[in-house]
């Protein structure tokens, strides 16, 4: 398998256009050409992961954080990220990340968080803007269904808990073809009138290269007439954190307690109690102190998250309990989730979780 087969695959699950502008998530190292045997799944591309890939033959290492944020000027090892650029690709190791873009989708790191406290009824918290796309385009009526089935495949007319979504208006289309065209319908050189439906589908803007293969592939025209409209609505499938609701409503004690425990935290930092039962839950893994107005906004009892600073803790203002259980912690269950992603479509592939703890806090029991 070449690495591109494995990252291709990633992406259309996590596409690179939902990370952040600040972000660097995709191949960092390597030659996507490159084939390859084994993978190392981890959450900090460190020093020491390079060693454990190196020992093991591994020649690819899927982490979450991408190891180079910035761009290198000088590439000495200096520091503990050239040293690690350096290592890898003395060693023909390629590091991959897939990052901010794996925490805006629905089923990726909030989502694991969500999994691992039991909730239910999950949604995003923060849904993005300005993903989603119209395709309009006018087929003849008799393959209309066909038209649609290939577009829904693709990945169009999905919204909320509905699919195969489309709108259509029948009227009629107008052209006359040349001396040099291929009609499907109506002679050559000659006005053809033809009973048409105007079709239309929301897509993600990420899948508009499968959607237009699609329409070519199934539409009969020679020449298709098709609009491509930017959309500025929200997109709920993806964006950031996640909120959902315990099967039963608990004391705030033993929510904190549940956190602590399910998500292996040595410690969770959190604001006053307010004495009242919890159900609903907002979550957010990594840095999500950004996000605080709108768990409050969704009426969540809770917010679980990372890297509050001090004076943000007040914040919460008396409306929501803050759990900061530590950025490490919130996001370690993403190996496992990796995991499972890509052996659900190469199970034959070897793949390893780093046996290395990359948290760089540690605590003094």
């Amino acid at each position: 398998m070449r690495i591109k087969d494995l990252t291709n695959y990633l992406e259309e699950i996590a596409p690179l256009s939902y990370q952040e502008s600040y972000d660097n998530a995709g191949l960092i190292v390597g030659d996507p050409n490159k084939e390859i045997s084994s993978a190392l799944i981890c959450l900090d591309c460190i020093e020491s992961v390079v060693d454990e890939a190196i020992a093991n033959g591994i020649d690819l290492i899927i982490a979450h954080h991408p190891i180079v944020f910035k761009g290198l000027k000088k590439i000495n090892g200096k520091d503990y990220v050239e040293r690690v650029i350096i290592k890898a690709i003395k060693h023909d190791i390629s590091i991959y990340a897939i990052h901010t873009n794996l925490d805006h989708v629905s089923v990726g790191v909030s989502k694991r968080i969500c999994d691992k406290l039991g909730l239910v009824n999950t949604q995003v918290l923060a849904p993005k803007d300005n993903l989603l796309k119209k395709l309009v385009t006018f087929v003849p009526q008799s393959h209309k269904e066909q038209v649609k089935d290939a577009i829904f495949l693709a990945g169009a007319g999905k919204i909320g808990n509905y699919s195969e979504c489309s709108f259509e208006v029948n009227g009629q289309g107008n052209f006359k073809a040349n001396e040099n065209a291929e009609p499907f319908v109506g002679e050559k050189n000659k006005r053809h009138t033809e009973n048409e439906t105007r079709v239309e589908f929301i897509y993600p803007a990420a899948l508009e290269k499968a959607i237009i293969s699609a329409l070519f592939k199934s539409h009969p025209y020679e020449e298709i007439a098709y609009d491509i409209y930017a959309l500025s609505i929200s997109y709920s499938e993806v964006g950031a954190g996640m909120i959902g609701e315990l099967t039963e409503p608990m004391d705030e004690t033993d929510v904190l307690n549940l956190i602590k425990s399910n998500m292996k935290a040595d410690v969770v930092r959190h604001t006053a109690l307010l004495g009242k039962k919890i159900r609903k839950v907002a979550v957010c893994g990594g840095a999500g102190s950004f996000l605080l107005k709108q768990a409050i906004g969704s009426g969540a009892d809770i917010f679980v998250s990372a890297d509050f600073k001090y004076h943000e803790f007040f914040d919460a203002n008396g409306k929501i309990i803050i759990a900061d259980i530590g950025h490490f912690e919130s996001e370690q269950f993403t190996q496992d989730l990796l995991l499972e992603i890509i052996q659900k479509k190469f199970p034959n592939f070897a793949l390893r979780l780093t046996v290395q703890n990359t948290n760089p806090i540690k605590y003094l029991s």
